[in-house]
């Protein structure tokens, strides 16, 4: 007779064999569960960290090469005129402000691309995804934009050469080739010029390939005066030298004139008359109103010395009747 005291009972404590699953399972995926999260926080934390130290560097650089030079002093160089020459401080310092917005924007830009692409592809890495596939499909979409927009590489790329190295800014009086006047937008990928009629163009940077900067340093208005043949030069010479004295000492014209008005000399022998060449050295965007000037004083002035300045003049000879029996005659 069997006794309930006798049954075997069950035993509630955990058997050996589950005893060590349980540690060898949280054990084996302790690394996924806390170690994969912890590395991703740190890459996207130390990603933040460069990228803000990075920015502080690019502007550091960015304004240290954008600075103006120590050798703007005025003075003089024999025979060369003035060895530095005057400019609207205010408008080169707006300038230089604007290229280092931008310059710095782009690079920052860059630098934030960059850093993004090395993050995920880190993050990519510790969650075990493969990237190589992902690189090879990335190498060939990239090949594939790149042959299609290589015309838009070129614009980013010159809008960058551009504003490194000043070639022309906002306000500036240019010839791009077909496009003549006065820039108002200067971006990475297009330039705006308004032109003398008012039309505004638009211009590819990757297409400028060569700019004339009519209002950078300093300018010159030349002028050229004809006069008659029998007239005295030496005398024409002083008239005109003492017109440009008046224009320097205008107080209408202070700043835009850097130099004496220099008579150069004969310019050339023309049918009607002798050229005499004039020219001065400007401030930016100022020689069309000094050589406007000149040209008015010179007119006086020379009105006053009763010197002649001559007009077209054209011979004709008129053949009448009996000239043309007289050919008819000799044939």
């Amino acid at each position: 007779m069997a006794y309930a005291s006798d049954r075997p009972v069950p035993d509630s404590s955990p058997s050996p064999q589950l005893a060590l699953t349980l540690p060898d399972w949280a054990r084996d995926h302790v690394t996924a569960l806390i170690g994969v999260p912890l590395r991703i926080v740190l890459i996207v934390i130390g990603v933040v960290l460069v990228r803000k130290l990075a920015g502080r560097a690019i502007t550091r650089v960015v304004q240290r090469i954008l600075e103006p030079g120590d050798g703007r002093e005025a003075g003089r160089r024999p025979g060369r005129g003035p060895a530095v020459l005057h400019r609207d401080h205010t408008r080169v310092r707006e300038r230089r402000e604007q290229r280092a917005r931008t310059i710095g924007s782009v690079l920052s830009s860059i630098v934030s691309v960059v850093l993004f692409v090395v993050a995920v592809a880190m993050v990519l890495d510790q969650v075990g995804i493969a990237l190589g596939p992902l690189l090879a499909s990335a190498g060939v979409v990239g090949l594939a934009i790149g042959f299609g927009a290589q015309s838009l590489v070129a614009d980013y790329l010159s809008g960058m050469l551009i504003m490194i190295e000043d070639q022309y800014g906002v306000g500036d009086s240019v010839d791009l080739g077909e496009a003549v006047g006065d820039v108002e937008h200067v971006g990475l990928r297009l330039t705006h010029v308004r032109d003398l009629n008012g039309g505004l163009w638009h211009i590819r940077n990757g297409e400028i390939l060569r700019v004339r900067n009519d209002s950078q340093e300093w300018a010159r208005a030349v002028l050229d005066v004809t006069v008659a043949y029998d007239a005295n030069l030496d005398e024409v010479y002083r008239v005109l030298e003492e017109a440009g004295r008046s224009l320097r000492e205008d107080p209408d014209f202070t700043g835009a004139l850097l130099e004496d008005v220099a008579v150069w000399g004969v310019q050339s022998l023309d049918a009607d008359g002798v050229t005499v060449r004039v020219a001065v050295r400007t401030a930016p965007m100022r020689q069309w109103a000094v050589t406007r000037e000149l040209r008015r004083r010179a007119k006086e002035a020379l009105d006053a010395a009763g010197i002649d300045i001559p007009f077209a003049q054209r011979a004709r000879w008129l053949r009448g009747e009996g000239d043309a029996d007289s050919a008819q005659a000799l044939r």
